[in-house]
């Protein structure tokens, strides 16, 4: 032992560091009176919770009050707020509900309104309808490839006639379980790709 090692006693070892949870934001994809995106909005969080992989937050458009894209000069602090939001986020799931054959004219809107919040990031995707709202997420899939969004392939559906009772209160089968942790599973190891992809792209270049 050295004279040192002798004096101060043994090396401390650094402290393990841990990685900070991934960030991933559950979008309504819906406001309108009415609307029971905020019941799937919950279940699906507790399931999330439940994981103890990242931290989950529910993100409601109604609450950033958005104004239609070119209606104004953007000086709307909802604006502002709602790209902050997604910027803080690493990976999203979109709960969407099907519109005549697509996703809401809100959902649209409030995607519209940032762009560079959203990039190399993925997304999962929860749809419901009488359809299981699968024509509203090919659409949004097509949107979301155009802003460098990542939307995984596992997409569980949820239907109008067997997971709600009179097609307003929320009451999910079973089998749905097996699909979602797929989805935030996927949601999650890509989070943590793009991550890394994203902060190395702000490291100065030794060249």
């Amino acid at each position: 032992m050295g004279f040192f090692s002798k004096l101060f006693g043994k090396k401390q070892e650094a402290a393990p560091v841990v990685p900070e949870k991934l960030k991933i934001g559950i979008i309504l994809g819906s406001t309108r009176e009415g609307r029971v995106s905020p019941q799937v909005g919950e279940w699906l969080k507790g399931i999330a919770d439940g994981r103890n992989d990242a931290k989950y937050e529910i993100i409601d458009i109604q609450d950033y009050q958005l104004p239609f894209v070119g209606t104004t000069d953007g000086s709307e602090p909802g604006i502002a707020k709602w790209n902050e939001k997604l910027a803080s986020l690493d990976g999203f799931v979109f709960i969407v509900q099907e519109y005549n054959h697509s996703i809401s004219g809100v959902l649209k809107n409030a995607i519209d309104t940032a762009r560079e919040a959203w990039a190399d990031k993925p997304a999962g995707i929860v749809s419901y309808g009488s359809t299981g709202g699968a024509r509203a997420a090919e659409h949004l899939r097509g949107i979301l490839g155009e802003l460098s969004v990542a939307d995984v392939r596992t997409h569980p559906t949820l239907s109008l006639f067997t997971d709600f009772e009179n097609f307003s209160e929320f009451k999910p089968a079973e089998l749905h379980l097996e699909n979602v942790n797929a989805m935030l599973t996927e949601v999650n190891e890509w989070a943590a790709a793009f991550k890394t992809l994203r902060e190395g792209a702000k490291q100065p270049s030794m060249v």
